[in-house]
């Protein structure tokens, strides 16, 4: 179960601003391994295949354990593992939204389920999403309920989050809670 000394935090930024680098640092400054890191890019060509291949070797490296999870993020097997890192929520929302096994409009739900199913079983939890809410471009309404149901799950994990990061250029803006719990020393 989830004690008084395991966090939750909430990694945003927009693409390339450097989130998925500052997360990962994040993990490490935890220093509670073994780290797992749940990865939710669902590999439609050759080049994803590619992509995700070059990511693991990286990740490696730094001594994550990767898991994939596309859809059913409450199922997965995290027991043990003193930090998760999930990325990203972006992803983890589009797959449950459209991919056959996926929770279609019972997304939120099912992904906060997961989100609360894996902090039982591990230590911290980090969680990446992206920034999509302010390019001011009018959108198709798919696209919209798309963005819809994942402010709402940004908006839940941001509440009951422990420390919320923006980053913006690298450089991270707290909106909530404190860098210095995870002794942070960028």
């Amino acid at each position: 179960m989830r004690g008084i000394s395991q966090m939750l935090i909430l990694v945003t930024g927009g693409s390339g601003s450097g989130k998925s680098e500052f997360a990962e640092g994040l993990v490490l400054q935890l220093r509670t391994k073994p780290y797992l890191y749940i990865a939710t890019m669902y590999p439609f060509d050759e080049e994803c295949h590619r992509r995700i291949a070059r990511h693991r070797a990286m990740r490696r490296e730094k001594e994550f354990d990767t898991l994939e999870c596309y859809t059913g993020l409450k199922n997965i097997h995290a027991e043990g593992y003193g930090t998760a890192l999930l990325e990203c929520m972006s992803n983890l929302t589009a797959n449950e939204m459209y991919q056959e096994g996926g929770a279609k409009d019972r997304c939120v739900e099912e992904i906060m389920e997961g989100i609360r199913a894996v902090q039982e079983q591990c230590g911290h939890l980090v969680v990446v999403s992206n920034e999509i809410f302010s390019d001011g471009i009018r959108y198709d309404p798919e696209t919209r309920r798309y963005q819809r149901y994942l402010g709402k799950i940004n908006q839940k994990i941001a509440e009951k989050a422990d420390l919320v990061v923006e980053v913006v250029y690298s450089i991270p803006v707290v909106h909530k809670g404190n860098l210095e719990k995870v002794k942070w020393t960028g």
